[in-house]
């Protein structure tokens, strides 16, 4: 997970009241944004559709657990940087003699990176980590891992570590092409125009892979090689086209990239940015 800033009493205070860390779906407000963090990490904001807003990722793995949570027709909802109850952790940490997360003297607030709700009658609320692998090996780390997991279990709720391992191959590699163009700067109205542009021209060749149409646009327009396809990755990157992430983008077929309800996305990410 990306480093946090430094946070203060105050700035807590100022969070609780701007009502972080509540709201249901669209209302929702994480705990933590991608301004809490430092700019150079890897953080995405990316929006859903199930919630109809957009969600702050402080990790490309916190970006691809949400992509196949996002994808799943079970999950009905995707709560992501969601705060646990400080005087409940600070209790547990003593409880466990664990040193409980702090700053300078200041008692952070823990979150869990998802908490979600499912339609699966069997386990319809669950919490998730998500950690690299190798930070599994650090012991503070583990302490407060354990803390969590003392927390949601007293909550009756099922809590889980996911890592690379358990994040299909192509999901990750996904990633990688697509998310680096969603910090390339692109105005609203030109994300509507060119998802309509793409439409088009999928809807008018179903069979061909996304591709090839790129490809043969960048020929019919004498544009500079890759231009097309730089587009249409910018487009996915701001989740114009919904489309299935375990399955490698190139392999797709235009047929199977649908056209997302962009004027309402747009809408969402610029008041996510002001």
């Amino acid at each position: 997970m990306s480093k946090r800033r430094r946070s203060t009493e105050e700035q807590f205070n100022r969070w609780i009241k701007g009502g972080r860390g509540k709201g249901r779906l669209s209302e929702y407000q994480p705990w933590i944004t991608v301004r809490d963090v430092p700019s150079e990490g890897r953080s995405h904001r990316v929006f859903g559709h199930k919630c109809q807003r957009t969600h702050h990722m402080l990790s490309d793995i916190e970006l691809a657990v949400f992509m196949l949570l996002e994808w799943h027709l079970d999950i009905l909802e995707i709560r992501e940087q969601f705060p646990l109850i400080r005087t409940d952790t600070l209790r547990i940490a003593k409880e466990a003699g664990i040193p409980h997360p702090a700053v300078s003297g200041v008692m952070q607030y823990m979150s869990s990176d998802f908490l979600v709700d499912s339609k699966d009658s069997a386990q319809p609320k669950f919490a998730l980590q998500a950690k690299h692998s190798s930070s599994l090996f650090d012991r503070r780390t583990i302490e407060k891992l354990e803390i969590e997991r003392r927390y949601w279990r007293e909550k009756n709720i099922p809590w889980y570590i996911i890592t690379e391992k358990e994040i299909p191959a192509n999901v990750m590699q996904n990633i990688s092409w697509i998310y680096p163009a969603q910090r390339d700067e692109v105005a609203l109205s030109e994300l509507i125009d060119k998802t309509n542009y793409f439409s088009y021209h999928f809807l008018e060749s179903p069979s061909r892979t996304a591709i090839d149409i790129c490809k043969g646009l960048d020929m019919a327009y004498t544009l500079p090689t890759g231009q097309s396809l730089l587009e249409f990755r910018q487009l996915l990157a701001n989740r114009c086209f919904k489309f299935n992430c375990c399955i490698e983008t190139h392999k797709l077929q235009a047929n199977q990239f649908k056209k997302a309800n962009v004027e309402q996305l747009t809408e969402a990410l610029y008041v996510s940015n002001q």
